[in-house]
């Protein structure tokens, strides 16, 4: 008990330096070096959205919401020699060799690459980042390699309010035990887990990609499309994968997105299109087999 909370504190007094020292950085230079706004994340995380809202793709006949499985994004991390750079870019498979490229050349390191849906109506794959050094320099070549692709890099024009969600959202986040938040016509979950973790002997947030996702597309008539990715322990995978299954969950996915992590995490994808109640209560059945931290 005396060892986990000396964890906890040096774990909060590291997040807290980061916070302190996030506020010393200018972001509105990294703002103009990636081409949108980025915003403030709890641990002194500041991350960019950059959903790949130009796709037009399909999973057994549902058009697929970027905000649903298609959301890139880039997140800095205060640091001593400036900041740790995290991130997860969407991309065809054309869009992987020159994005790469441009990437590595500039010393931004690739820490994944892989799919996180079956049956796409168009080869559609996600490119882990990692890097740390100048957040103005690694901005602008995030920016110069994405040029390469088609993601929109400008800032959006405010749009009009979506409409409600046709989504009983009160039985999912009892079901599932957790608020969620409403968010380009998806419902979107964050999952903390209960441990510190690190990369490369850094504490990250969860902010910085450790959280699990879970999120819900309204398909009509009390259904749902659901995915995400939950963050596993190697002990966790079997029995949550089974345990998915058995629910109708399909597991379309299960690797890591980091390379120097600790504990050592692994990331697994599903995908199903049924009764939204009835998936909360799968995924809630797979969530009940993790160390997920829960409020008290």
């Amino acid at each position: 008990m005396k060892r986990s909370a000396t964890v906890i504190a040096a774990v909060t007094a590291i997040l807290m330096t980061g916070a302190a020292v996030s506020a010393e950085i200018d972001w509105t230079q990294v703002d103009q070096a990636i081409g949108k706004k980025g915003s403030l994340q709890p641990g002194g995380v500041y991350k960019f959205g950059l959903p790949r809202s130009d796709f037009k793709v399909t999973v057994d006949g549902v058009a697929i919401k970027p905000s649903l499985a298609f959301g890139s994004w880039v997140a800095f991390l205060p640091a001593g020699d400036g900041a740790m750079v995290m991130g997860d870019l969407v991309l065809t498979d054309e869009e992987i060799s020159p994005v790469m490229k441009r990437l590595i050349d500039d010393g931004v390191e690739i820490t994944a690459i892989h799919n996180h849906l079956l049956r796409t109506s168009v080869p559609v794959f996600y490119m882990h980042i990692g890097g740390h050094g100048d957040p103005v320099k690694i901005a602008q070549t995030v920016h110069a390699a994405l040029a390469l692709s088609k993601t929109p890099l400008s800032q959006p024009a405010a749009a009009a309010p979506p409409p409600p969600l046709e989504l009983d959202i009160a039985t999912i986040e009892k079901t599932l035990g957790f608020k969620g938040t409403a968010n380009g016509g998806v419902y979107q979950f964050s999952v903390p887990r209960a441990e510190a973790i690190s990369e490369g002997g850094m504490a990250i947030p969860p902010s910085m990609g450790t959280a699990m996702a879970i999120n819900f597309q309204p398909t009509g008539s009390g259904k749902a499309a659901i995915t995400g990715d939950l963050v596993l322990l190697g002990s966790e995978v079997n029995p949550i994968l089974k345990t998915l299954r058995g629910h109708g969950i399909e597991v379309t996915a299960l690797h890591s997105h980091m390379i120097d992590d600790s504990p050592h995490l692994f990331f697994m994808h599903f995908w199903a299109n049924d009764n939204a109640a009835k998936l909360a209560e799968g995924m809630r059945a797979g969530l009940d087999l993790a160390n997920v931290k829960r409020g008290s």
